[in-house]
């Protein structure tokens, strides 16, 4: 693209806490990726810490300082990203601060212990859950910690709802088993939920946690894994439509993704308005978004390869990055480091 790209800032006057806030909870657990790397991991936790002090300081949805956002990326709150971020903070450096921060008031304010949610872009709170469930899985010292064991309940009660035959499992299915929630973008949901889920039975597994408890029925970490691998396996082609929903991989995927980078031919000379020429055509993109993976099915699991349907056909990055944790933790050996210190 050579159209300017401008800069929107949030600041003091203008506070975005999510944005803040996520960022903060990616540079803490990318600190952790890179800690052998000592000073550029030192780098990163100090722009996390700074970051997050801003974004707890100055509260403010980002979506209501930046009004043009809220078509299509609206805020349901900064609470989650807060504790997400707190979270990551606690894990990458053992102060307990960041403990204490998502397990009293702020974890009273924003954690709705007790009421499962869908992880997504817009919800941390079940990702919270998880992560904060490790804790208590490995033995943590302040594994008794109140606000802890409520995190560790709710998260128990998100697995319970995944599993199929759980009596608490969430009717939020199509008739082949894939988790839907949501008709924009439906696949965000069962791969987010499936690389929980997937995490999960790894922390089960590593701790000697033989079952988990639902209602008084009982599952296994391979229950949990049975089912990340469905909603994989669904993504991959194994479903109705027999096609796989991830671009390039398989024999059968999306031709007509809404994607920029796969539409407009690579030598063509187009500014920022003229991709709606490329929008119209009726040839197949050409070139392949590789990895992409798109919104997925409607309910009825049908799927129309349109350019324009950016309601099926869209890839993002918040699906890419979880479809690429599931693959992950699916491909291992299913342990879980006990400590990240």
């Amino acid at each position: 693209m050579s159209e300017n790209r401008p800069l929107t800032q949030i600041n003091k006057s203008s506070p975005g806490t999510e944005v803040a806030a996520e960022t903060a909870a990616a540079l803490a657990s990318a600190s952790l990726v890179f800690r052998s790397d000592f000073r550029y991991s030192s780098t990163l936790l100090r722009h996390a810490k700074e970051l997050f002090t801003f974004a707890d300081k100055y509260r403010g949805s980002y979506s209501e300082t930046i009004p043009e956002v809220a078509t299509y990326y609206k805020s349901t709150g900064y609470g989650d990203e807060l504790l997400w971020a707190a979270s990551w903070l606690y894990h990458a450096t053992g102060d307990k601060s960041y403990l204490q921060y998502v397990t009293g008031k702020n974890g009273e304010a924003f954690a709705q212990w007790g009421s499962p949610a869908w992880f997504s872009w817009d919800n941390k709170l079940a990702g919270t859950q998880v992560l904060l469930s490790r804790l208590t899985f490995f033995g943590n010292k302040d594994a008794s910690n109140l606000g802890l064991q409520n995190y560790r309940k709710t998260a128990e009660a998100v697995m319970c709802s995944l599993i199929p035959d759980s009596p608490t499992a969430t009717e939020s299915r199509t008739d082949s088993g894939l988790i839907w929630v949501s008709e924009w973008n439906a696949l965000q949901h069962p791969v987010a939920s499936a690389f929980l889920a997937s995490l999960y039975s790894d922390y089960m597994l590593s701790s000697g946690t033989a079952k988990l408890s639902c209602n008084g029925y009982s599952y296994k970490p391979s229950d949990l894994r049975t089912f990340a691998k469905s909603q994989a396996d669904y993504v991959l082609g194994n479903n109705p439509m027999k096609m796989s929903f991830l671009v390039g991989y398989g024999e059968n995927y999306p031709q007509y993704v809404h994607h920029r980078g796969a539409s407009i031919p690579a030598d063509a000379k187009t500014g920022c308005k003229d991709g709606w020429t490329w929008l119209e055509r009726k040839e197949p993109n050409p070139n392949v978004a590789a990895g992409a993976l798109v919104g997925g099915p409607f309910l009825n699991e049908t799927f129309v390869d349109d350019r324009n349907n950016s309601m099926q056909a869209e890839p993002t990055t918040y699906n890419s990055a979880v479809i690429v944790g599931l693959l992950s933790g699916l491909v291992t050996t299913s342990s879980a480091v006990q400590s990240f210190t």
